[in-house]
Order: structure tokens, then sequence, then C-alpha cells
């Protein structure tokens, strides 16, 4: 059995949840490496990384260089001799970095890999209504999500799971799958399985505001895929004309009703509880929104303080 000396890395709640796991199974970690801190809010603040807020509360000591490449951060980094690193949610790393310990590094993704490689794995696996999705561990090689597969665990997508959901629950399937990693590398030496290089891989690709404009046009499958994909962040909107006055509005949660109708598309069917708009195959029925400057409501009290004209339609 190895005597392992764990380096991690990783910046949000998905990577604190694992590093969590590691401590609970009382593994030695002997460093962290997270974000700088950064300035959020009205008053612009200096807020910590979720990491960092975690590893200072259970003693650890924690890195955060700007640069990965810098000589003084690479010193102190080796000055942890640590042997094993784990990434996860974290930057590109540089080969410096990545190679310098005994046992590698290692990578948690949330995808089944090859498929979803990217910074967006769990949003396009229910943008484009997949039925299942996982998690994998790999050990990091120089390109982005491409290293020889460890270990890998299967999930059902739920046809109404939102991404906030799915990221919920593959946070708790990649903690386990972390520990089952680790355990494995410490009885090691761990058979690996190289990724297939032949396959038309479906991407996983940075989500931009122009990801998140609703298109009306398409089917109801895909908008309501794509709404729930981007809940509760970083959001879905469109344009909701109203009259003359345009409303850019997001729109969380949605239901679909699969029948015929008489609108056009982006037309919508409005009653003292219910907002509905007509999409090619049905209706999207929208639970909850949110207007500009306001909180995300229930459409039942959006509905009680906007005053729609009889044309308003999405667009």
């Amino acid at each position: 059995m190895k005597d392992l000396r764990i380096v991690f890395m990783g910046t949000p709640e998905f990577a604190t949840t694992i590093l969590a796991a590691l401590v609970e199974h009382s593994y030695n970690v002997v460093g962290i490496i997270t974000a700088p801190d950064r300035p959020a809010g009205r008053g612009r603040s200096l807020q910590q990384s979720h990491v960092k807020k975690y590893a200072l509360e259970n003693g650890l000591k924690v890195l955060q260089p700007t640069n990965l490449k810098n000589e003084d951060f690479l010193s102190e980094l080796k000055s942890l001799n640590g042997n094993l690193q784990i990434v996860v949610a974290f930057r590109m790393l540089p080969k410096a970095v990545w190679a310098m310990p005994e046992y590698g590094t290692f990578n948690l993704h949330a995808s089944l890999l090859p498929d979803y490689r990217g910074a967006a794995p769990i949003n396009w696996a229910i943008i484009n209504g997949e039925t299942e999705t996982g998690v994998t561990t790999f050990f990091i090689d120089d390109k982005i999500d491409t290293g020889e597969i460890i270990l890998q665990d299967r999930t059902d997508i739920g046809e109404n799971m939102s991404a906030g959901e799915l990221h919920d629950k593959l946070m708790v399937m990649g903690a386990n799958l972390v520990v089952s990693t680790v355990k494995a590398i410490a009885k090691g030496p761990v058979k690996t399985i190289a990724q297939p290089t032949s396959k038309k891989l479906k991407e996983a690709y940075k989500i931009h505001k122009d990801t998140c404009e609703i298109d009306w046009t398409k089917s109801i499958d895909k908008v309501f895929n794509h709404i729930r994909g981007l809940s509760p962040y970083p959001g879905a909107w469109t344009t909701l004309m109203n009259g003359e006055e345009k409303i850019f509005v997001k729109i969380y949660d949605t239901a679909k009703e699969n029948t015929d109708h008489k609108l056009n598309v982006g037309e919508i069917e409005t009653s003292k509880k219910e907002l509905k708009v007509g999409v090619d195959g049905g209706y999207i029925n929208v639970l909850e929104m949110q207007l500009p400057g306001k909180r995300k409501m229930k459409i039942q009290d959006v509905l009680n303080g906007l005053n729609l004209q009889k044309n308003a339609k999405m667009s």
C-alpha cells in the first residue's frame, strides 16, 4: 500500500464535496491549490473560493497562484512533496505541474468520457436530451480531457431533471469515484483504458450568453431541454414582446404539454395562474420566471404584477 501525499486542486462547491470526502476518509492532503480571491458583489469585496473556505476551516495549507508556470509557485508546490495530485473543476495545468508527482495527476470529469469533453458537460448532456451520463476519473495529459480513463460510474438523467439537480447528483457520485480511484492508486498499479480517437464526439464547450437564448422555433422537446439544461445557472433567456415594450426575461422551470393548438410560434396563452407558449408540438408551460431587476418567481406571482397585452409573445 502506497503512502500517499495528496495535493488537491479545485475551486467551486463541486470540488469542495470531493475534497471533503478525501478528508473524511483520512487521506493525507498536504496542500490545496485554488483560485485567487476575487472581488464580488455590490461592494466588490474580495471573496474566497468555496474550496479555500473549506481548506482553512480544516487547517489545510492553501496556495493561490495567478500563474501556474511561475517559478516561485512551482518551487512551493514541489516543497509540498506531494506524490499524487487530484484536479476537480480547476483550470488547464501546464506539464510542469501535472507531471510533477510520482503517481501522476488525475482529474474528475462530469461526463462519460470521451463524450462531453470541455467546460459544461452537465449542461450539454441535458440540452442534448441525453438519458444517461456519469463521472469519469482519468490521468491528465497534454490535451483537454483526453487522458487514459481510470474509473467511470453511470447514472440515468430524469426526463424533467434540471442541470442543478444533475450537478448535485454527480457531485456525490464524483466524491465516491475519486475515493475509489485513490484506493486503487494506493494499491496500484492501476489498469487504465485509452480514450478512443476515431469516434465522433459530443462536445461540451463553454456556455455563452448567446447559447442561453431560447429559440422558440425548435421542437417542444428541444425548447424544454434547453431551458432545464441551463437551470438554475446561467439561466435561459428570451425577449417578451409586450405591446411596444421589450422585456428580457429568464425562464428557469417549465413543463411541456404535447397537444395540438392554433397559436403561432412564441404566441402566449394565459390565465390567472398559467402562461403557455406555443411551440412546434405543443405548449411550453412556464412555471418560474425572472423579470429584469427582480428575483425569480412562480409564474402566478409574475402574472399578478405584470400587465400582459393581448398580443404579447416570446421572441
